[in-house]
């Protein structure tokens, strides 16, 4: 059961200070990672450091290709796969790779670069919030509520996604046999609830049953440019 009936967050307009910008429009973090992968355990950790921090909406999506070479990782989805082929689509690129990072669904990454990821975060966290988003949480269901704050009239997808925010897993075999990893932030769910071509408010009911937090993405199709995003833990 929840332990509370309501709870709100919302993004704010350009007005705020540029410190409390990069709070108030959260910069989304896409990790492709996989348990059978010997490369991803740095990258792993970092999204835990990003996890901490409210200025970040750090995911995890773990990928299902690797499962052939030892170990069959509990949290991949073949949908999260096909996310990550859709993103290296629609950047013109052939090949996937793990660990991978796409930042607010524009820059590729490299997972286990913290730097450049930071840099990243920093850039995007500086801009002014192109749309006022919020989110209203009342027993199994999730009220969005968005509207523009430019001129910007694209059509935007509204994804609900749900996280667990951490566990350990004892790989018994494949690149990390042996090993007690951690995970934080890994998606359950990604699904398309609603579509906004932001030329009048956004006004949307989606279920949301159980305690894992919410996040709402607002994000152009391909997928592309993430507009926006919203979080209720």
């Amino acid at each position: 059961m929840l332990t509370f009936l309501a709870a709100a967050v919302t993004i704010w307009g350009s007005a705020h200070a540029a410190t409390a910008q990069s709070v108030d429009h959260p910069v989304v973090v896409e990790l492709y990672t996989s348990q059978g992968c010997s490369s991803c355990p740095p990258a792993d950790a970092f999204l835990g450091q990003l996890a901490m921090r409210s200025d970040v909406i750090p995911l995890a999506l773990h990928v299902d290709y690797w499962d052939y070479i030892g170990w069959k990782d509990q949290f991949a989805s073949p949908k999260y796969t096909k996310r990550q082929h859709s993103y290296a689509q629609e950047a013109g690129r052939r090949t996937v790779y793990t660990p991978q990072m796409i930042v607010q669904g524009q820059e590729h990454v490299v997972g286990n670069h913290p730097k450049n990821v930071n840099a990243l975060i920093s850039q995007h966290g500086e801009k002014p919030a192109e749309v006022d988003l919020n989110l209203t949480r009342s027993g199994n269901q999730v009220t969005i509520s968005a509207e523009a704050l430019g001129q910007d009239r694209s059509r935007l997808m509204v994804q609900l996604v749900r996280y667990t925010p951490e566990e350990m897993v004892d790989i018994r075999s494949g690149e990390n046999a042996g090993r007690s990893i951690e995970y934080h932030n890994i998606v359950t769910s990604w699904e398309r609830v609603g579509d906004w071509d932001m030329r009048k408010p956004l006004s949307l009911k989606a279920k949301a049953a159980g305690d894992d937090p919410i996040v709402v993405i607002l994000q152009e199709r391909g997928p592309g440019r993430i507009v926006a995003a919203a979080r209720l833990r």
